[in-house]
């Protein structure tokens, strides 16, 4: 449930930063993510924590001639730190507690492709696709989202889907993220 979700979050922060040329740009994300959680089952109680940074910066080639308008190509890299700590404290005193924990960082050569349409004087569309390899055992993201043009800058709503699988030294982790995504943008 949504509200379940929303109490393991302890947690988020995203932000995008884009410049861009007449034919070329550039731009950067950053999206921090912390969750945890705790239960108690009949033969042990749990507590898990996740912590998720990851940095993208890329260049734009834009084919149309126009800015932020029509499909643009963009290639760069993708940083991941994740860090993870699950202990689980057996109710029998005789078993000795077990604590798993990964704290690893990983970096992939990013290729994508985007889109935008104006589709009025206020709305607007941006799809998004992208992937890539490297340290990671795979990863791509998808995104559609409807921009709403104010006075001051743009509301912009849609929906992300993310999903990184990564190895570690004796763990393995799928982390997939997805959801609404809800932003102000603002144009200098």
């Amino acid at each position: 449930d949504f509200d379940d979700i929303i109490s393991k979050i302890d947690m988020a922060f995203q932000i995008h930063v884009e410049g861009q040329g007449d034919r070329f740009g550039a731009f950067a994300d950053f999206t921090y993510l912390a969750l945890s959680d705790s239960s108690e089952r009949p033969a042990f109680t749990s507590d898990a924590s996740l912590d998720t940074k990851i940095v993208e910066a890329a260049v734009v080639w834009n084919v149309e001639p126009t800015r932020f308008e029509g499909v643009d190509v963009f290639a760069g890299m993708r940083h991941l730190q994740v860090g993870t700590d699950v202990e689980l404290d057996p109710v029998d005193p005789v078993r000795p507690n077990i604590n798993l924990k990964m704290d690893q960082s990983f970096t992939d050569f990013m290729v994508g492709v985007r889109y935008n349409a104006t589709l009025s004087d206020r709305w607007g569309l941006t799809l998004r696709a992208d992937g890539g390899w490297g340290d990671t055992e795979s990863y791509y993201s998808v995104s559609a989202l409807m921009r709403y043009q104010l006075k001051s800058g743009s509301m912009v709503f849609g929906y992300r889907y993310m999903e990184i699988d990564v190895r570690g030294d004796s763990q393995k982790a799928s982390l997939a993220m997805q959801g609404p995504v809800i932003a102000f943008t603002k144009r200098f």
